[in-house]
């Protein structure tokens, strides 16, 4: 297998004000952009060439990864004119491929991190001999997934819909959004409309008598569709629980890129990451939390499972706990900002304006 499709169109609605300005694969994680894990895994599993099914400020890509020679990779970018969603943009680029009729082509939704063992699932796909093999992982509450039963062979017997009452739980299994398809099996994809392979493709082939294979593989995984779960994924691959390649730095409690400044006693830890050109103060306290490039954390300040986008300010004494501050946004001295709260980009919030508490 030589190569493989990266979708990375979608909007990251769920995820703004962080995609106001940048799409969601583009956000840094680890200090790079979180789309530069998923290439370097795919590169180290030995996929050479990957077209990127882009969309949404389908601008931004080629000129930061180019040709894709920087990472030992041949890249290609197609844009949809139109969201065809995730069966279109499969069948949107499938021009561009290289494979035979029988050949594995590897597929990547853009937005989730995971350990899985990309060869293991490209070897099950050959030696099972499945027109589509899926990546399945175990999750301990499907109630918000579709679920994805197997008979003890591996082989999909269904797609069930997210189910609504604890009898409609007939598994744990869930798609964890990595596929191996027959090249064939790309062509016949309606082309030129919306398609959902989760509501329509899979369905459809296992309808028509197709052989869908599921591998379970419950390494690490998780989708980075929300802000909190898009700041831990950072936090987890800065401290080393999840597997990357391209982690720019030794894996530990901290990840300060070359230009960023801490003061001496600024704390940081939870597999923080402080980006290139920001700057944290003197007597910060900074746990498990992303600051982006030019961002500035005030003295005193204490940021906990956040997000402050790039060139954002944290004033003094300020708290902030499972917040997201938008790109260019300043949040005042003084102020405290809790669990979901998302400051948009370039907002101000003046000091002592938002609190949870007194202000003695």
């Amino acid at each position: 297998m030589t190569e493989a499709i990266l979708l990375v169109g979608g909007k990251g609605t769920r995820l703004r004000p962080l995609t106001v300005h940048t799409p969601k694969p583009m956000v840094p994680a680890a200090g790079v952009p979180f789309l530069t894990h998923q290439l370097a895994r795919a590169r180290a599993a030995g996929v050479e060439h990957i077209v990127l099914a882009t969309s949404y400020l389908a601008e931004v890509f080629e000129p930061h990864f180019g040709d894709g020679s920087a990472l030992g990779l041949h890249l290609e970018y197609v844009t949809e004119e139109e969201p065809l969603g995730t069966g279109g943009a499969i069948r949107n680029v499938a021009a561009r491929l290289h494979s035979g009729p029988d050949d594995p082509v590897l597929i990547f939704n853009g937005d989730i991190l995971t350990g899985l063992d990309i060869r293991a699932l490209v070897d099950t796909h050959e030696s099972t001999g499945a027109d589509v093999s899926l990546h399945l992982t175990q999750v301990t509450d499907p109630r918000a997934y579709g679920l994805v039963p197997t008979d003890p062979t591996g082989r999909v017997l269904a797609f069930l819909e997210k189910p609504q009452t604890p009898e409609e739980i007939v598994t744990d299994q869930i798609n964890a959004g990595a596929y191996v398809f027959r090249r064939s099996v790309i062509d016949t994809i309606p082309a030129g409309r919306p398609v959902s392979v989760e509501r329509e493709t899979f369905p459809g082939l296992l309808a028509a008598g197709a052989h869908l294979q599921g591998m379970v593989d419950s390494t690490y995984w998780l989708d980075l569709g929300t802000p909190a779960a898009f700041v831990r994924g950072s936090a987890d691959l800065v401290l080393g629980r999840a597997p990357s390649p391209a982690v720019p730095g030794r894996c530990g409690d901290r990840l300060v890129l070359p230009t960023a400044r801490v003061a001496p006693d600024a704390k940081l830890t939870g597999g923080t990451v402080v980006g290139e050109g920001a700057f944290v103060a003197e007597g910060a306290r900074v746990f498990g939390s992303t600051i982006l490039p030019g961002a500035v954390i005030e003295p005193g300040a204490v940021i906990t499972d956040s997000l402050i986008g790039s060139r954002a300010r944290v004033g003094e004494r300020s708290v902030l706990t499972g917040a997201v501050v938008g790109d260019g946004a300043v949040v005042g001295a003084d102020n405290e900002l809790r669990e979901g709260v998302r400051v948009w980009c370039d907002a101000r919030i003046p000091a002592g304006a938002v609190r949870f508490s007194s202000d003695q």
